[in-house]
């Protein structure tokens, strides 16, 4: 005759229970949460949506089985118990993550029409904006900031469209440009007719498209937006550089712009947009860490939408 294992105390059942309960919970709700109150999530990259849902039909099965075994909760090794504590922890810290995740939204700005034009097509992995009743020979293709929905670009860019410019902006995995810094590959592969290629990005999206024009001697131009490389461009031949900032920026700061002069080749040109932010640069809100603007987003923006088309059209 063998003995079953033996139960918990009463107390310390209720506390796994409870425990677990919160986890599953969660692991449930977070997700639900975004993909229904972030409209940004199911417009983005299609892996942001499905490990959102992946996460809650595991939590939700998770929470099933806890349901069914709610009084049968069984005493473990001291090792079992701290790995079950541990793994508990281990799914706040992917919930955590998930919320960190949750993208910046598109905020319609003073130029909200100009972002809506009749040539935009989208795709699950980028937004294609083309100058309308005309056939392009040059393109931009943007990398958004992290966290930030590509569509929050349409507005600034849109100019350079109506210049004559084929922009593509790309949707990014979980919306972090170096999980797939290459990216930009698929799209000149996808547009034999474009003879001159820009890359740009915003911020950590401008450090993707330094590294990727840097590595790619077919990229013609490289465009920054409050942004700046990781590795010295100096002897990058033939790549025409602009920088655009914002002299009130609190991430990517006056400062560590001047320095990145050393990392760009010789000819790079530097435009600061006097009271300009971070998130001036694109339709989003406001973002922690950044400086006050000392002028209104639609002037600032204004100056960054003409400096983009006049530097795409002289590529």
């Amino acid at each position: 005759m063998t003995s079953s294992p033996e139960a918990l105390p009463a107390a310390r059942q209720s506390v796994v229970f409870w425990a677990s309960a919160v986890c599953a919970g969660v692991l449930v709700l977070v997700p639900a949460w975004m993909l229904i109150g972030n409209p940004a999530v199911l417009r983005g990259h299609p892996l942001l949506p499905a490990l959102l849902v992946t996460a809650a039909v595991v939590g939700a099965l998770w929470g099933v089985l806890l349901w069914r075994r709610r009084d049968a909760l069984r005493k473990r090794s001291v090792v079992r118990a701290v790995g079950a504590w541990l793994g508990r922890a281990g799914v706040l810290g992917l919930v955590a993550m998930l919320v960190w995740l949750n993208p910046f939204a598109y905020q319609a700005g003073v130029g909200a029409e100009a972002g809506s034009a009749s040539s935009m097509t989208e795709s699950p992995t980028a937004m294609t904006m083309a100058p309308d009743g005309a056939s392009a020979t040059e393109g931009l293709i943007f990398y958004p900031g992290a966290r930030v929905e590509a569509r929050a670009y349409a507005d600034i860019l849109k100019p350079a469209v109506d210049a004559g410019a084929l922009v593509v902006i790309l949707k990014t995995p979980l919306n972090l440009s170096l999980l797939d810094g290459n990216q930009a590959r698929g799209v000149m592969t996808d547009h034999p007719e474009i003879s001159s290629w820009t890359v740009g990005g915003h911020s950590l999206g401008g450090v993707s498209a330094s590294t990727f024009a840097l590595g790619n001697p077919d990229v013609d131009g490289l465009l920054l937006y409050a942004s700046y490389p990781l590795d010295s461009m100096r002897d990058r031949a033939g790549l025409q550089v602009l920088s655009i900032s914002g002299s009130e920026d609190g991430l990517s700061t006056p400062a560590k712009i001047d320095a990145s002069r050393d990392l760009l080749p010789l000819n790079a040109t530097f435009v600061e947009i006097r009271g300009g932010n971070h998130a001036f640069f694109g339709n989003y809100g406001p973002q922690p860490g950044d400086g006050e603007p000392t002028v209104g987003r639609d002037v600032a923006q204004g100056q960054i939408a003409a400096a983009t088309a006049s530097f795409l059209a002289r590529v």
